[in-house]
């Protein structure tokens, strides 16, 4: 199923942090991401790395309060989700993923600060052990390489049982609401349109291609055995952010983080289901830049040390 089949029912571009620049940078032959910067220019950068069927929007709010905090801030969506392209071979590999940050990341001199959620935290572990030197500092919100496969399960159904879209955005709030009971639900549903696209059949589906849950699908990552041989090598403060009312993290998952990443730091939110940020913004933002102040300060952080991996391609503005 081609990208271009699906029409956007709702613009992006008031959901983007203010002063955020958006464009489209080109990471691979026929993929290009749609990525958000913003922030200081020769500040430190913290790069958000969003979960299996979610966008960067979900990082509007931590985007925008690290900007305002000093840092600079990238947020992309990932391939195959929201305004970047598809995989026109159905490439969702932790191979794949991890190329598509390490070209983002090469226009940095200086070390990246990632904080990534569920896929996203995955792709930021194997990248922080394939390149410890690039990375100042990783956050892994509500992820751990061996997740608990009840989680696991209730994701997976979640985001396959769909598949004949929906006949209203009421129909796609009840879904939400089914999988996540603990979150308010939200009386103007507006906000659902960006994960949503509309076809020629006039249903909508979510907006993620469908391929993305394949033999090696993204949400929940598969990627284990690859998190699990680079997990030693990685040498940057880690901090795991747990939504306490998730199914995805257990005492074992956690106990295995700390023995593959021992400087992994935890922070429970209490009220947080897996969807952390979106559930409780205020204790997640207040965490993450209670670390950052920590371990990849503002003021004297922004020194690099090592070349740039590669210079990406950069389209042009879009937004």
């Amino acid at each position: 199923m081609s990208r271009t089949a699906s029409v956007p029912i709702a613009p992006s571009g008031g959901l983007t942090p203010v002063g955020f620049r958006v464009d489209r940078v080109k990471v691979a032959p026929q993929i290009s991401l749609e990525v958000a910067t913003g922030g200081a220019t020769d500040a430190p950068v913290v790069a958000f790395l969003h979960g299996g069927g979610q966008t960067r929007h979900a990082w509007k709010s931590a985007g925008a309060e690290m900007a305002k905090a000093g840092y600079r801030v990238l947020l992309f969506d990932a391939r195959g989700h929201g305004g970047s392209d598809w995989s026109p071979h159905g490439d969702y590999s932790a191979t794949a993923l991890t190329g598509d940050l390490v070209h983002l990341m090469a226009a940095e001199r200086q070390p990246l600060a990632l904080v990534g959620a569920s896929m996203g935290g995955m792709t930021s572990f194997l990248v922080a052990g394939r390149h410890p030197e690039r990375v100042a500092a990783l956050v892994l919100v509500d992820i751990v390489p061996t997740v608990n496969p009840q989680g696991a399960v209730r994701i997976h159904r979640f985001m396959t049982e769909h598949g004949c879209g929906f006949a209203s955005l009421e129909e796609a709030a009840d879904a939400i609401a089914a999988y996540n009971p603990a979150r308010a639900r939200s009386g103007n549903l507006s906000g659902l349109m960006r994960y949503l696209r509309r076809r020629e059949d006039g249903r909508l589906y979510w907006h993620w291609d469908p391929r993305l849950m394949g033999t090696q699908r993204v949400e929940p990552p598969t990627f284990v055995s690859e998190a699990r041989a680079m997990g030693p090598a990685i040498t940057a403060p880690t901090l795991l952010i747990r939504g306490m009312l998730s199914d995805m993290i257990d005492e074992a998952g956690i106990q295995d983080l700390r023995t593959l990443v021992p400087q992994t730091e935890i922070l429970e939110v209490e009220g947080a289901g897996h969807m952390v940020a979106g559930d409780r913004n205020d204790a997640f933002n207040d965490g993450v830049l209670r670390f950052l102040r920590r371990h990849f300060p503002v003021t004297g952080g922004s020194a690099g040390s090592g070349p740039p991996l590669a210079k990406p391609i950069i389209q042009g503005e879009v937004a």
